[in-house]
């Protein structure tokens, strides 16, 4: 319990550096946006802005996953990192269809003057560093499998490619296509709205405790294999956080003793450990006639 406490406090170092660059990237954006006229460059740095609270609501969850369980949260409050996603996923669902908004508006009534390429730069400078940021949260995410840090390097990296957009469309500006700037904020709202999508399936079929069928079948096949496991009679997992819990009925030659049959459940517990990033499983065992065996669920 005590390592995955301080898995979570190391993810909050990840939230730190998101909120850290996301200042520093959405002021240099948003000035340098409106000096040089870049409908692209603002809107990525609106996204960016707004980027700050999706990654301060992901530190808040991080540091309430780290209360210990209480009278009210017996399992902890692991669940909080998950609640955290899910907000950023709505702050991003917001900012992506004001882009959108915006974008349209901007070819309603074009501007004909073109970015000036320092724009261009920035841009590209901007992506380069928020790359790098995704590559740091998305290791440490796997490290440590957090949620809540896994969807804010999910936004780092739709911002970097967001900002190479931005790249494309003030360079095309300059060959007399002045409409490619807002077309590129544009494309800037989708790739906004599709990752908010993405961030608010993964975490609301989580909080609902939905689980990978495919992980899940692996896992049943691998106890079925296990000497003395007659049949599984029952099996189902959620994510809690960054944990997974695995509850599973088996049964077993009712001839067993206490002892025979504590030795299967451990065997259970120590394969699934070593194969799985599993936190917890709860066995049940149940007895079964001997002229039953292996005419259960496989």
């Amino acid at each position: 319990m005590e390592n995955t406490y301080d898995d979570i406090k190391q993810g909050e170092k990840g939230a730190w550096l998101s909120i850290i660059a996301y200042i520093c990237l959405s002021a240099l954006k948003l000035a340098i946006g409106y000096s040089t006229n870049s409908e692209a460059l603002s809107a990525d740095g609106l996204n960016n802005a707004t980027d700050i609270i999706a990654s301060i609501a992901v530190l808040v969850g991080l540091k309430i996953s780290r209360k210990p369980p209480d009278r009210n949260h017996r399992y902890g409050h692991y669940r909080a990192e998950t609640v955290a996603a899910l907000i950023a996923s709505f702050i991003m669902f917001a900012v992506g269809l004001q882009v959108l908004y915006q974008a349209v508006m901007k070819f309603r009534v074009p501007s004909m003057e073109s970015p000036d390429m320092i724009a261009a730069w920035t841009a590209v400078l901007c992506a380069i560093v928020m790359y790098f940021v995704y590559l740091y949260n998305v290791r440490l995410a796997r490290k440590i499998n957090s949620n809540a840090l896994m969807a804010a390097a999910q936004d780092n990296r739709s911002d970097a490619f967001v900002s190479i957009g931005a790249f494309i469309g003030i360079v095309g500006s300059q060959f007399g296509l002045p409409w490619l700037d807002p077309l590129t904020a544009l494309l800037v709202g989708v790739i906004i709205c599709k990752t908010a999508w993405d961030i608010f399936r993964d975490s609301s079929h989580a909080l609902t405790d939905g689980f990978d069928d495919e992980e899940l079948q692996i896992i049943r096949q691998t106890i079925r294999d296990i000497p003395g496991v007659e049949k599984i009679i029952d099996i189902k997992a959620r994510i809690h956080g960054n944990k997974k819990l695995v509850d599973v009925t088996i049964g077993v030659d009712r001839e067993l003793n206490v002892s025979e049959s504590h030795d299967i459940t451990e065997h259970i517990e120590n394969r699934i450990y070593e194969l799985y990033n599993i936190s917890h499983v709860h066995i049940h065992i149940e007895p079964v006639e001997s002229n039953k065996l292996g005419g259960g669920i496989a």
